[in-house]
């Protein structure tokens, strides 16, 4: 049973089939060839209950406050107030390109929004001071990894969800993780831009940078709700994705005044169009990860891998693995679902912290939306600025080996996932 599972999962995803269909066929395949008799209407079931947790209710409104901000000037103030203050630096635009994503994550908690955003502005900025396509192509499907650990965070509502965590906590969690990654990421951009001998900018007067954050300061407002909102307990998580829509309505709005009836019909198809497949992709996984304990499959597999008396150490470096060579290949939505419940008895023998988990399973998602050969954010970039596959992979591997480092760091130095959440809600 289990090889037809993976026979059918990669047969169709090889074919070009969309990810939701696949999830949902090769588990209908494994059933009808694996399990002749099978009351179908239990896998309806798990998927309609995949999708019940009040919890999600957050994730349409994040992805309409997100599809507001993309659809406005927002992208374009934000870079203008980072590139004014960093843009003279060596590796002063990759620098930006890196604060911009991280910013804009604070904005919307998508990698693909992100990409979609910030790239299209940064991309010709890019080349046009001498940096080659890869590098360019690199830096921005990469940066954009941050949306998944800065709040807010649809990794974090869905591993949140999957393993009954606090999202609010997991939130805060996130955040010290994001800003490492941008501060490893802009070392990286500093010297790359000093070797090559590119890329350096005039310096902002002080009228220009008081400019650029007079026009963009009320963007600045987004982490101040919604972390600070959560922070001292006004609202929940779920809340704060109901404020986070009216804030981004009245800064596009009525602020920049950017939305016309005919943008806010497309915002409207489009949330309604991420949020559809976002929702089959939770309640396929769902049903594939009830599937694979009803056949016991991880009684099967998971004692040999982690063995008799697991250390804490050993559990967490597995499941890391794991998760990351799974979000290559399948939707990292899928993968938190699957697998999270599958390695839930192992991780609460060993101790592991589910905050802490959750940052690095979080992390996992965002690097293979990034890493070939599935990644998402891989395939937006395609999409978006028309350049060939290997061109886009072909400077990816640099900043996955340094996302590769955080999960290192983090695991040796947990505190710095549970700092934040810790101070703000007493452990």
């Amino acid at each position: 049973m289990l090889a037809l599972l993976g026979i059918s999962l990669f047969s169709l995803l090889l074919l070009g089939i969309p990810f939701m269909v696949v999830l949902l066929a090769s588990a209908l395949f494994g059933i009808t060839f694996g399990l002749p008799g099978f009351d179908l209407s239990i896998m309806v079931q798990q998927v309609v209950g995949g999708i019940k947790p009040q919890a999600l209710v957050a994730i349409p409104m994040f992805i309409m406050a997100a599809e507001i901000i993309t659809s406005g000037q927002s992208a374009k103030r934000l870079i203008r107030i980072v590139k004014a203050f960093l843009g003279h630096i060596p590796g002063g635009l990759p620098i930006t390109t890196n604060a911009s994503c991280t910013l804009f994550a604070s904005i919307s908690g998508s990698t693909q929004g992100t990409v979609a955003a910030i790239g299209k502005v940064m991309r010709p900025l890019l080349l046009e001071a001498g940096y080659s396509s890869s590098f360019s192509l690199g830096l921005i499907i990469n940066a954009s990894d941050i949306a998944l650990m800065i709040p807010p965070s649809i990794g974090f509502i869905v591993y949140g969800v999957a393993t009954k965590t606090s999202v609010g906590k997991l939130f805060l969690a996130g955040i010290l993780p994001g800003i490492l990654i941008f501060v490893l990421f802009s070392i990286y951009s500093f010297f790359y831009s000093k070797i090559k001998k590119i890329g350096l900018q005039p310096r902002a007067s002080w009228k220009e940078r008081f400019d650029a954050t007079k026009d963009g300061i009320l963007l600045l407002g987004f982490p101040v709700v919604i972390i600070g909102g959560i922070y001292s307990g006004i609202f929940t998580p779920t809340e704060a994705a109901a404020v986070s829509v009216a804030y981004a309505l009245i800064i596009e709005g009525f602020v920049y005044r950017s939305l016309t009836w005919k943008i806010v019909k497309n915002v409207l198809l489009s949330t309604g169009l991420v949020t559809s497949v976002v929702f089959i992709l939770v309640g396929g996984g769902q049903a594939l990860s009830w599937l694979i304990s009803y056949l016991r499959i991880p009684q099967t597999v998971l004692p040999a891998l982690f063995g008799q008396d697991p250390s804490l150490l050993k559990v967490m470096a597995i499941i890391v693995v794991v998760y990351f060579v799974a979000c290559m290949f399948v939707d990292p939505i899928v993968a938190i679902f699957v697998f999270s419940p599958i390695f839930a008895p192992y991780v609460v023998r060993a101790g592991v912290d589910p905050i802490v988990l959750g940052v690095l399973v979080t992390l996992q998602a965002a690097m293979g939306s990034a890493t070939p050969p599935f990644g998402c954010d891989i395939f937006t970039a395609q999409l978006l600025f028309r350049r060939p596959y290997l061109e886009v992979i072909g400077h990816t591997y640099q900043f996955t080996f340094i996302e590769i480092l955080v999960t290192v760091i983090i695991i040796a130095f947990p505190q710095i996932a549970l700092w934040i959440p810790n101070l703000a809600m007493g452990g």
